[in-house]
């Protein structure tokens, strides 16, 4: 009879036995009991028995790792320090010892079991020194031991740490700023770094003359080599070289020079945390002065990048097949579209937005000079060498002729460029007028040229889907999106250098009337507010009406908490009035560059009601916030609500209100932070293996199909046009954009269509007469002087019909052939 057997965790079994309780197994008797089982029993158990038994897992010896595996370390004090592993080894060996004399003298059973058990444990602790339910084994110092199991587990273990992630050699790390000058595709690299950072380049008889002058050069010369490696593989350290010159003559072809970083090398460039593909992008070097990377100012939405201090990494591929993947898989021109909503993740961004909006406004006109540079600086005459100021026409003409920011800024467009897009400060009115909004909210480009509306942040800005850049990326690829982003960013700094944007306090300060009109809309909310605390005292059902599934409490902080979002919204609308559009604060919200109307109402107006996990402040002391309110006080001053603005300055108990809601806020932020690393690294553990096969079935690495098709549609999101496959308001508007008559023109340039077949027979007929007249010797040659194809060619031509029909040739070809034949 099968008796029931009980674990203790971890090493120890017991075999309960009927009437007299439980015994304990000891591990010899476990291992007899494994021996006896048959290979059928194994297969049964899943296990092949050719490769694994299951008496293999009682140890019976131990193995031992070689000192490789656990080096001692010398101190600088001159003491030996032993590994965490051998500590462990020795533990052992010890306790082995003493248990083999104890069973040679006869000792007891009690102390033989004991000293088994601490054999035991010290086993257990070897291969893992966190087993739940033992203590685990410490260091003289108090310190738990590293055993085999920590070794490889987690996130500073063998895995993690040395295998699938680890320290690389050829990469740097600095600092960023900024440089607009550059393009996207570069990368500006301090010459100290480029000094440091080596590319292996084989030496060949098109590049020996370059590769003698840069080992001439040296390692502290730029652009240098550091090493030259010899045919037989044997390296040469420049640095202790005396006479380079000697080396340099030595150089021939298989020799491999290890040069100095330089111009247009390809690199690697990355930003921590690498949260999608594009936070880590190919760049091309740029060597500049200082000791920053340089980085262009588009190029920080992919990384997540600002300038406040962040510093990134460059790593330098070694192999000419990694050059080729970067160059043409890693290019930062290649990733401007997201995979995420096939939208461009470059763009404008802050003060570039602000410049295209004032500089496509309809005030902007520029003289002949400012044209000039503006186009100078977009580098238009480079794109389009024979391009003349003459091709625009000026705006007004009296007393000098000028011209409007929108003409200008066509300059950049591809000439089939077709958009309609609304502005971000689109005012939503009942009925839109579209190219005639007196707002100038609407955007038309016709075939290239900028109609109507101001250009902002929808048509502009990084993360737009049907921006500019994108409609230019998706018509005329990678390469020209990438042009006319560096082109456009480099003519609106020209704008910027101008028109100049600053913010004073004075932009943020209302004072007379309009100040007035926001006292009175916050005293009108209080005495609001005081009414409905005043019926929910009173349990007034009229004034306060119960919201449905609600108590009478939630509904006052409800109605109390609309009353006051209102009030801050009236006020917020008064100071944008007294502040009006000009203010260059005003710009940038309603360009969409930075911050929103919210902002500069708390600036200007009034701060707001500060929340707790979305409700009033209502925790401090028992039944009141702070001790300077009465006891159940439910006034909004008493529970967050900052009646000034920063302008003007908060009260004490304001400020205190205003740091308990910024304090969740900074909470908040670590907390979410954590939880969605942690759901991403899940997420990309559980979906790595993920593939599409060629049948285009997604599959895992068991090829076990998880979806039919890719994302059931087969779409890439990146190629689409965010997320719809063909976008049919763009061919409607390249179609409506055609000029009809240009059409019409084209259509009478094709050629005719084939005759009928009546007036072909007419044809020949009259052919063969012709050539019967004019040349009679030529014809007894030319089926024999032509091959097979070319009589097919002959054929066609004349007759109009196909030689070959579905891979079989015509009968008519073959009466044809005959028929000459026998001519």
């Amino acid at each position: 009879k099968k008796k029931k057997i009980i674990i203790e965790k971890p090493t120890t079994f017991y075999e309960e036995e009927e009437n007299k309780g439980s015994r304990r197994i000891t591990p010899i008797e476990i291992l007899e009991r494994l021996k006896k089982m048959n290979d059928n029993d194994l297969r049964i158990l899943g296990i092949s028995p050719e490769n694994a038994r299951l008496e293999w897992v009682v140890f019976t010896v131990l193995p031992i790792p070689p000192v490789c595996a656990r080096p001692s370390i010398t101190l600088d004090s001159g003491i030996r320090s032993e590994d965490d592993l051998t500590h462990k080894l020795v533990d052992v060996i010890r306790i082995n010892q003493r248990l083999r004399e104890n069973i040679d003298a006869g000792a007891p059973h009690l102390i033989v079991e004991d000293l088994w058990e601490l054999l035991q444990y010290h086993i257990t602790t070897y291969f893992d020194n966190q087993v739940s339910g033992i203590p685990p084994a410490r260091h003289r110092s108090g310190r738990a031991l590293r055993t085999l199991t920590q070794r490889l587990k987690g996130k500073e273990g063998r895995f993690r740490s040395n295998l699938s992630g680890k320290r690389v050699d050829f990469s740097a790390r600095s600092v960023i700023s900024p440089n607009p000058y550059i393009s996207i595709n570069e990368v500006g690299v301090p010459i100290e770094i480029a000094k440091i950072l080596t590319i292996p380049t084989n030496v060949n008889d098109w590049n020996i003359e370059e590769m003698k002058q840069m080992v001439l050069n040296g390692p502290n010369r730029h652009p240098g080599a550091n090493y030259i490696i010899r045919n037989d593989r044997r390296r040469i350290d420049l640095r202790y070289v005396k006479n380079r010159k000697m080396i340099a003559e030595m150089l021939a072809p298989g020799f491999t020079v290890e040069r100095h970083l330089n111009n247009g090398d390809l690199v690697l460039f990355n930003r921590q945390p690498s949260l999608h593909r594009m936070s880590i992008m190919a760049h091309e070097v740029k060597i500049m002065d200082g000791r920053t990377f340089r980085l262009n100012l588009t190029v920080c939405p992919p990384y997540n990048a600002d300038f406040d201090g962040d510093e990134m990494n460059l790593h330098v591929p070694q192999s000419e097949e990694a050059r080729t993947e970067a160059e043409l898989l890693l290019k930062v021109q290649e990733h401007i579209l997201s995979p995420r909503f096939g939208g461009p993740i470059l763009g404008g961004i802050q003060d570039f937005i602000s410049s295209v909006f004032q500089f496509t406004s309809k005030e902007s006109l520029y003289n002949i000079k400012d044209t000039l540079n503006l186009l100078f600086m977009g580098g238009v005459f480079d794109m389009t060498p024979d391009f003349s100021l003459e091709e625009l026409t000026p705006v007004v003409t009296d007393p000098e002729p000028m011209y409007s920011g929108k003409q200008i800024f066509s300059t950049l467009f591809p000439d089939d460029l077709n958009i309609r897009v609304k502005s971000k400060f689109c005012k939503k009115c009942e009925v839109c007028t579209e190219e005639d909004c007196e707002y100038d909210a609407y955007v038309v480009i016709k075939n290239g040229k900028l109609i109507t509306g101001t250009i902002d942040e929808n048509s502009f800005g990084a993360m737009q889907s049907n921006s500019i850049l994108q409609r230019i990326i998706k018509d005329h690829g990678n390469a020209r999106g990438r042009q006319f982003l560096d082109n456009s960013t480099k003519m609106l700094l020209y704008v910027i250098r101008q028109n100049g944007m600053t913010m004073g306090l004075d932009e943020v300060y209302v004072y007379g009337k309009a100040y007035e009109k926001i006292r009175k809309i916050l005293e009108d909310a209080d005495d609001e507010s005081e009414k409905l605390i005043k019926a929910f005292h009173e349990n007034d059902t009229e004034v306060l009406k119960r919201a449905p599934g609600r108590s009478m409490r939630e509904t006052l902080e409800l109605r109390i908490r609309q009353v006051l979002a209102e009030a801050r919204k009236q006020a917020e609308e008064s100071a944008a009035e007294f502040i009006g559009d000009e203010a260059h604060s005003v710009i940038m919200t309603k360009s969409g560059a930075r911050g929103n109307i919210l902002n500069l109402g708390q600036m200007s107006a009034v701060v707001g009601q500060q929340a707790i996990r979305g409700e009033r402040i209502n925790r401090g002391y028992s039944s009141r916030t702070l001790p300077h309110f009465k006891i159940n006080d439910l006034s909004p001053k008493s529970r967050g609500f900052v009646e000034s603005s920063y302008r003007n300055g908060l009260k004490p108990v304001e400020f205190f209100f205003h740091a308990m809601g910024g304090r969740e806020g900074l909470v908040d932020t670590a907390v979410r932070t954590s939880t969605s690393g942690y759901m991403q690294r899940r997420l990309v553990n559980a979906l790595q293996d993920m593939v599409i096969e060629n049948d285009g079935t997604v599959r895992n690495s068991d090829k076990n199909i998880i979806q039919f098709s890719y994302g059931d549609d087969g779409i890439d999101p990146m190629h689409t046009d965010h997320s719809d496959a063909v976008n049919l308001d763009v061919l409607l508007l390249k179609a409506k954009s055609l000029d009809i008559d240009e059409v019409h023109e084209e259509v009478k340039k094709r050629p005719v269509k084939k005759v009928p077949k009546k007036e072909v027979k007419k044809e020949k007929k009259e052919k063969k007469e012709k050539i019967d007249i004019e040349e009679p010797a030529k014809d007894e040659e030319t089926v024999k002087d032509h091959s097979e194809e070319e009589l097919m060619k002959i054929f066609e031509e004349e007759t109009g019909k196909n030689a070959i029909w579905r891979g079989k040739v015509t009968k008519n070809f073959l009466e044809w052939k005959e028929e000459r034949e026998s001519k």
